[in-house]
């Protein structure tokens, strides 16, 4: 079955399995593909399949629909064509032996990074989160051992956090913490919606000790274990 590899930047957020002919790509939250930032249209554009081949259209968005980096109104798709949405990606992949036996297209495309993985051994440092405030789950610390920790309110985020409000609403993925040789960077997915340091995340920041992380009622404490 085809799919959707789903990334911000460098960080891959998710994988879309393409269970149905069509599927829309924005804002808001009828979306069936949901990307929480301002930069990103109410409604953004579409992926769906017409004659046995799958295709990018752009829904007239403020800053453009883009395959493998060019601009497109309309654009078929192949194995490992990467659709641009600012700075999130969605990575076509389909599953075609017959392909691969011919010498086509390699089905193996969803290992695609764009910077190299690197075993958690190799970091120079380790590093955790404490939660200070709005604890979701019976842990009070969390150990950053992953290559991207995500933060959230969905079930697939590794950490949980308390959403703002009477109804605790919140994005479903707000932010996440990649590790890298140097050290952790937090990135924000829904920009400006976390703070670091009482400051609006709108950008990555390279995370020092005892770094304060807030999202929502949450709040959390970056330590670099000793």
């Amino acid at each position: 079955m085809p799919k959707l590899l789903l990334k911000f930047e460098a960080s891959v957020i998710k994988e879309i399995e393409l269970d149905k002919s069509g599927f829309t790509v924005g804002r808001k939250p009828d979306n069936d593909i949901v990307l929480e930032n301002a930069t990103v249209s109410s409604y953004h554009c579409k992926i769906y399949e017409a004659g046995g081949t799958w295709f990018a259209e752009d829904l007239s968005s403020t800053n453009g629909t883009f395959v493998n980096g060019k601009k497109i109104l309309k654009a078929g798709l192949h194995n490992s064509d990467s659709v641009g949405i600012v700075k999130y990606s969605l990575v076509f992949t389909e599953d075609s032996p017959a392909r691969n036996a011919a010498g086509g297209d390699d089905s193996q495309a969803p290992e695609i990074r764009t910077e190299p993985e690197l075993p958690p051994q190799k970091a120079r440092v380790k590093g955790g989160l404490e939660v200070l405030e709005g604890a979701c789950e019976a842990k009070t610390e969390y150990e950053l051992t992953d290559l991207a920790t995500y933060i959230g309110k969905s079930a697939q985020a590794n950490i949980k956090y308390q959403g703002s409000g009477i109804f605790k609403t919140g994005p479903a993925v707000a932010m996440v913490i990649t590790m890298r040789p140097e050290g952790y960077y937090l990135v924000p997915i829904k920009e400006g919606y976390a703070r670091h340091n009482g400051n609006p995340l709108n950008e990555k920041i390279f995370l020092q000790d005892d770094d304060i992380i807030e999202a929502g009622c949450s709040k959390f404490r970056f330590f670099i274990k000793k």
